[in-house]
């Protein structure tokens, strides 16, 4: 049997999602130790000791279903944002609300319009609806919200716009998102993924977007907990929007998506002040050091709002990330963004930081240090 005839052809147009290396697959391959993994942006200090307290407790209760459509959480996360409970979904990490939305809004033919380069997942979603992804360039490696609102056509259903972008770290202002959304149709879902909001430090960055909800009816904010949380490996996300939006959304929705374990971390992990000033103040100092450093090497990296750098090498990536394999530093290639002379390198503790600089020195740098 040929099963490819009898699968949608809609999932021959996706390219399977090509995840960061693991550290234990590369020690293994390289026979390495104390390899170090900065490609997929995660929290360098972990988890908020707060959650893993809560995880700790809670895992006595894994027999039991977890709670669906999770109320303490939703109503904590609306709180904090200053919206109502029914304007919160919880899902799997906000990859899987990008499919949700899609699977909610998308039909074949329609157009969904991304940035690029950016983040993979926008135009799996699309391609799994049969909808056609719409790439719009990046202006100096920043979402070009102009050409965006020029490239809607009668057939735009939806816009994705991460801010700050990934593997690029440019964010858009406040006004430059409201002049977004006041320049496309209202039936045009604007999806704005935050992912990366909590390391932005411009003053002019959309950081009250939720206020924005009871102006736009069409816009829609994810959140994640993988990033400045350290919760990336129990899978947790949250979505803001109309309560007309997320009851739609939540028809396409599993029951049980988001597993007890994650419920309760990640409301620990909202309470934990502490533990999101020091993974700020660890990103500053490393983003200071690390955009000096590479600049002295002859580098080229693109301003950031987020916790990694997208650094041009004037080279073949493939090159620079072997090389930097051998010596046990784990990056991102760029060409998997179609950008082929670029890597992205998550911002780590002062050690790793030092350590990826000490290792492009010698690889870029003809050992100069």
């Amino acid at each position: 049997m040929d099963w490819a005839t009898l699968a949608r052809p809609e999932i021959f147009r996706i390219q399977p999602y090509s995840p960061g290396k693991p550290i234990a697959e590369v020690e293994r391959e390289l026979g390495l130790r104390d390899v170090i993994k900065l490609a997929s942006n995660e929290n360098p200090l972990g988890p908020s000791p707060r959650a893993v307290a809560a995880l700790a407790q809670a895992i006595s209760s894994v027999h039991f279903y977890p709670e669906s459509r999770p109320p303490l959480l939703r109503r904590r996360l609306a709180e904090l944002n200053g919206v109502s409970p029914d304007q919160v979904i919880v899902g799997n990490g906000s990859d899987e609300l990008i499919k949700l939305l899609a699977e909610t809004f998308l039909r074949p033919g329609d157009e969904v319009l991304l940035p690029a380069p950016t983040f993979s997942e926008y135009e799996f979603a699309a391609h799994l609806m049969g909808a056609r992804p719409v790439s719009v360039p990046c202006r100096d490696f920043k979402p070009d919200w102009e050409r965006m609102v020029q490239a809607v056509t009668e057939r735009t259903r939806m816009i994705f716009l991460p801010s700050p972008n990934n593997p690029t770290g440019r964010a858009l202002r406040e006004e430059e998102l409201i002049s977004l959304l006041s320049g496309v149709p209202p039936a045009v879902l604007v999806v704005v993924d935050e992912a990366y909001r909590e390391y932005a430090e411009d003053p002019l960055y959309h950081r009250d977007s939720p206020r924005l909800l009871t102006r736009f009816a069409n816009l829609v904010l994810l959140r994640t907990f993988s990033k400045i949380y350290g919760l990336a490996g129990l899978r947790i996300g949250y979505g803001l929007a109309d309560p007309a939006v997320i009851d739609l959304v939540y028809r396409v929705c599993e029951p049980f998506n988001v597993n007890a374990l994650a419920q309760e971390a990640a409301l620990a992990a909202l309470d934990d002040e502490e533990h999101l000033a020091a993974s700020r103040e660890n990103n500053r100092r490393g983003k200071e050091y690390l955009e000096a450093e590479l600049k002295a090497l002859g580098l080229n990296p693109v301003p950031t709002e987020a916790n990694f750098f997208f650094v041009g090498l004037g080279r073949d990536c493939r090159e620079v990330f072997r090389a930097l394999l051998q010596r046990g530093i784990i990056v991102r290639t760029g060409d998997i963004f179609g950008e082929p002379e670029y890597i992205r390198v998550t911002i780590g503790t002062p050690e790793q930081n030092r350590r990826l600089i000490q290792a492009l020195a010698e690889v870029v740098g003809g050992g100069r240090r």
